[in-house]
């Protein structure tokens, strides 16, 4: 079933955005049902990371993105930090030792997560895209900055502003804060300077048009509970969907 638009008379689909599965397949289930019950067909579906995590099913979760069913829209997936901590747990990333990772979830953390997600499997996470740029958004895991860089709606907006730049984007959409919001800046002037010892050099002056980031939410973090985004590119339209289903996941 299609939708058209009464203003436009063109045909309306909307994008399933979403993040943080963490190996909750469960969740995950119940967001692709979800998804199939919309009105407004979703054309395609962006995973913005953290596919993987310490609980959870973490190889079930991947066969099941890469084998979708037949009437399913096969998704699109970037990598996101828990994609990061597995490629230095393999020495993948020229880091090595999986330092945050140990510094947040403690010693045992690193073999659980080695222990999770099979090298075939990394060697799969590997290929993944680093983000999407599609119409005028970039879909990623964190920023161009990192995967580990948090937008909230309490993020300054200079530091707003100098993602969306950075992106080169109207509309930046993230999944690492795990948080669903909109944040619109309406326009901005922005001066930047070089200040050295001796003086204080202004090195560029620019002006941002209207622009926005978008928080997509988490799936598989919260049982019981999965969070996602629906986006229609031709209106540019959002909306957060809260799916609650029945869990086994703790």
């Amino acid at each position: 079933m299609f939708v058209r638009s009464e203003e436009a008379g063109t045909i309306m689909t909307q994008w399933a955005i979403l993040s943080g599965i963490e190996g909750n397949l469960q969740a995950y289930e119940a967001v692709l049902a979800d998804i199939k019950g919309q009105e407004i067909p979703v054309t395609a579906i962006y995973i913005l990371g953290d596919i993987i995590g310490l609980q959870g099913d973490n190889e079930a979760v991947v066969q099941r993105i890469q084998f979708p069913h037949a009437d399913e829209v096969k998704p699109q997936v970037c990598t996101g930090w828990w994609e990061e901590q597995c490629f230095d747990l393999y020495a993948f990333s020229g880091v090595g030792e999986a330092v945050p990772l140990r510094e947040r979830y403690g010693a045992d953390a690193i073999l659980k997560l080695w222990e999770s997600v099979s090298r075939e499997t990394v060697q799969w996470l590997r290929n993944l895209d680093f983000g999407f740029h599609e119409e005028d958004c970039l879909l990623i895991h964190g920023s161009t900055v990192s995967y580990d860089d948090e937008l909230t709606p309490e993020t300054p907006a200079i530091q707003i502003c100098d993602r969306v730049l950075r992106a080169e984007a109207e509309t930046l959409l993230c999944g690492r804060s795990g948080l669903t919001f909109e944040y619109c800046v309406e326009r901005a002037n922005l001066d930047s300077s070089t200040r050295t010892l001796e003086k204080t050099q202004q090195t560029s002056q620019e002006t941002l048009a209207s622009c926005r980031v978008i928080g997509v939410g988490n799936v598989g973090q919260t049982p019981q509970q999965a969070t996602y985004t629906l986006y229609q590119p031709l209106t540019k339209q959002v909306t957060f969907q809260t799916v609650y289903y029945d869990s086994h996941y703790s």
